[in-house]
């Protein structure tokens, strides 16, 4: 079912009623492409066919709380001109048990379809091979159709092209498969993931394996989704990276990602990093894949953005993609994601948005975000990087979270919603709270730190809001201090997916503080 509050800003027709599986044209006014929640996409690979931009995506058919890469499916998007917001959406074109016949369902993974020297088009897919002893049986096969929307029919229904048996032994999980065909004919196809990334030429029918597998160096924090492309003789790989840290130009927290790229002078490198082409988006994993269409450079990847959206409900976005031809090779000049129009948020009387956030384990490991503490999310299965926490080898006793406004509030109430692995009066992984209680700044010469003064009773149960209310106060910087869970031997970690400070009244959302994570933008308490 639609979402009605996007009831006047996108217009679903079916082309043809008769079944959902049909193609549909969508007018949609930006990103994501497919937002209302039918159907997610995910793993974007762009190309042009017939003079139009069409998009090669899977579909996450995730529910809401789990967290599995559940995928039965590949999906493709068609424009004329990405400016209009006009889509033809084919849903379910492809699926990995109805083209190959030695694949396993629900495993359709990132592929990519080009368009070979015969004119027909090549789809690259990475699939679960079934009867295999391989220690991890992902592999890549190949189907080939006459039009981007199939019907698609095994190109080499010998089996795999690539797996951990074939063309040679290997122990690397063989996914995410992007293709080049050179200026000269020549085709090379490179894959991988968890830091391995591999290259091979192919023969020119596309599908054999011409020459060694070689692995490709170079690409700093590389970590999966690799996309090849080639402009003014420059080979660009894009891929997501997850060199992770405080001072990272990629991604503060090790589950999320950005999308980094390299240069090379051939295909086979030597690969120098290069930068940031897309800093990390609202789903943890990250995927490019980017195309000229009529003179104009363009990104897709995924994100989180749509109705129901999650790390494992991701929808396509694409933006344009510009260069920086000062310097050579050419840089790609960092994207800034785009949404579509978003209705108005209702007033509210949670004010953390505007604080800066900080923590007693400054710098927050990395496994975590700092930035979850006050970004209005809540999931019902969050991964690390949705929440702030503490947990490390010896966890302290007691911590605390911090807020600090650039000038004074007034505050009467806060909610908070910690998250477990382990039950209360743990000593290991992450537990309730065995209490809390909320400090105010008094200011230097007037007390400095003092316990809220009236609150109501501290909950600490884990998996949704636990509120307290007081009197009100004045304060330009309010802390959580809490008390670790522990067996009399140890303390378990704590972790916290989304603490609220609440004012008197409600009002509009006030303005997002939230993205510059740092304490140090309002001045210090304490």
């Amino acid at each position: 079912m639609r979402n009605r509050l996007f009831a006047g800003l996108a217009l679903v027709t079916l082309i043809a009623p008769a079944s959902a599986e049909e193609p549909r044209a969508i007018s949609v006014p930006g990103n994501p492409i497919l937002a209302d929640g039918d159907y997610y996409s995910t793993d974007p690979a762009p190309f042009v066919a017939d003079g139009a931009l069409w998009i090669l995506a899977g579909r996450d058919q995730a529910p809401a709380d789990v967290n599995d890469f559940i995928m039965g499916e590949w999906q493709l998007l068609r424009t004329d001109d990405p400016k209009s917001g006009k889509w033809v959406h084919y849903p379910d074109i492809a699926r990995p048990e109805n083209i190959f016949a030695w694949a396993e369902e629900a495993r359709a993974y990132a592929g990519q379809i080009v368009q070979g020297p015969d004119k027909r088009y090549y789809f690259y897919a990475p699939v679960l091979e079934k009867d295999s002893d391989a220690q991890d049986r992902f592999a890549i096969g190949v189907a080939v159709a006459d039009s981007p929307a199939g019907p698609w029919r095994d190109a080499h229904p010998a089996g795999p092209i690539i797996s951990q048996r074939v063309p040679v032994k290997n122990d690397i999980q063989n996914i995410d498969p992007t293709v080049l065909i050179d200026d000269d004919g020549r085709v090379y196809l490179y894959w991988g993931t968890f830091g391995q990334l591999r290259g091979i030429e192919l023969e020119r029918d596309m599908v054999t394996p011409r020459g060694p597998e070689r692995s490709i160096e170079g690409l700093t924090g590389f970590f999966e989704a690799p996309w090849i492309m080639k402009r003014k003789g420059v080979y660009y790989m894009l891929y997501a990276g997850n060199r992770a840290g405080p001072k990272s130009d990629c991604t503060p927290a090790v589950y999320y990602a950005c999308i980094a790229y390299g240069t090379a002078s051939s295909p086979m490198g030597p690969w120098t990093y290069a930068g940031v082409a897309l800093k990390p988006v609202s789903s943890t994993t990250s995927h490019p894949g980017a195309v000229e269409f009529n003179g104009q450079w363009y990104l897709a990847y995924h994100t989180a953005d749509a109705k129901g959206g999650g790390h494992f409900r991701r929808s396509v976005a694409l933006d344009r993609m510009e260069w920086d031809d000062s310097v050579t090779p050419a840089r790609i000049r960092t994207v800034v994601p785009t949404l579509r129009p978003q209705p108005p948020l209702p007033p509210t009387r949670n004010i953390a948005p505007a604080a800066s956030a900080s923590a007693s384990n400054d710098p927050v490991p990395v496994q975590y975000w700092i930035r979850a503490l006050n970004d209005g999310i809540t999931k019902a299965a969050p991964l690390p990087p949705d929440l702030w926490g503490s947990w490390s080898p010896d966890n302290p006793a007691s911590q605390w979270i911090e807020y600090r406004w650039d000038k004074v509030v007034t505050l009467n109430g806060s909610r908070i919603w910690f998250w477990n692995d382990q039950p209360a009066g743990s000593g290991v992984g992450v537990a309730p709270p065995a209490a809390w209680r909320l400090e105010y700044w008094r200011g230097h010469g007037k007390g400095g730190w003092k316990p809220v003064p009236g609150a109501s009773a501290y909950g600490t149960a884990p998996g949704g809001f636990q509120a307290v209310s007081f009197p009100p106060i004045r304060t330009r910087c309010l802390r959580a201090v809490l008390t670790a869970s522990g067996d009399g031997k140890s303390h378990a970690g704590l972790a916290v997916q989304e603490w609220e400070a609440l004012a008197p009244d409600a009002a509009m959302p006030v303005a997002d503080k939230a993205a510059a994570g740092k304490a140090g933008d309002s001045p210090g308490c304490g």
